[in-house]
C-alpha cells in the first residue's frame, strides 16, 4: 500500500491567478515553485511547477506550460473535482475571500458523513472543502467490506446480470 499522497497535479492558465486563489481563497501556502527549461528528456520546454502545502505536508501542484495546447473549460463536480478536508472555520474564511472576489461559492451541502462547499478555480476546477460530520468515521471504519459488495452488485447491474440469491 502506498503511504501517502505526495502530490497532485493539474494545468493551469496563469499561475500567478492560480496562486491567488489556493493562496488567498482556500488558504494553501505556495511552497515551491519550479521554472522548467527542459523536460525530463531533454526537450525544450518554457513551464512553471508551482505547489501548494496542505497541512498534512502533501501538497496540490500545477503546471503553466506556454505554447501547449490544453482545452480548460468549467469541469462538472462529477468529471472532476478536488476535494479537500477542512474545518467549519477554514470553509467560513475561504466562502468570505472568494465572495469578496466574486469567486462562485456553492453550499453548503449535507452528504450525511459530510458538508461540502464548492468553489470554481480561475481554471475552472471545482474544489471542494470537505467538513466531517459525525457520521464520517463510523461510515469510513466499515466500508472495506460493504464498499467492495456495492462495487460488484454496480458492476453486475451496468452488465445486466441478476443479482446473486
Amino acid at each position: 500500500m502506498t503511504a501517502r499522497l505526495h502530490h497532485v497535479a493539474f494545468r493551469c492558465r496563469d499561475t500567478e491567478e492560480t496562486r491567488v486563489f489556493y493562496e488567498d481563497v482556500i488558504g494553501l501556502p505556495l511552497a515551491a515553485a519550479l521554472p522548467l527549461t527542459a523536460s525530463a528528456t531533454g526537450r525544450p520546454v518554457r513551464a512553471m511547477h508551482s505547489f501548494f502545502q496542505l497541512k498534512d505536508g502533501s501538497f496540490v501542484a500545477f503546471f503553466e506550460v506556454e505554447g501547449a495546447p490544453f482545452e480548460f473549460k468549467e469541469q462538472h463536480d462529477f468529471d472532476l473535482h478536488l476535494a479537500l478536508e477542512a474545518s467549519d472555520e477554514d470553509v467560513e474564511r475561504a466562502a468570505a475571500a472568494a465572495r469578496a472576489r466574486g469567486i462562485e461559492v456553492r453550499g453548503p451541502s449535507n452528504h450525511g458523513f459530510i458538508s461540502s462547499t464548492y468553489f470554481r478555480d480561475p481554471n475552472g476546477y471545482v474544489v471542494e472543502l470537505a467538513v466531517k460530520t459525525l457520521a464520517h468515521d463510523a461510515l469510513m471504519a466499515g466500508a472495506p467490506g460493504v464498499a467492495r459488495q456495492m462495487l460488484d452488485d454496480w458492476t453486475r447491474a451496468k452488465q445486466g446480470e441478476p443479482e446473486p440469491a
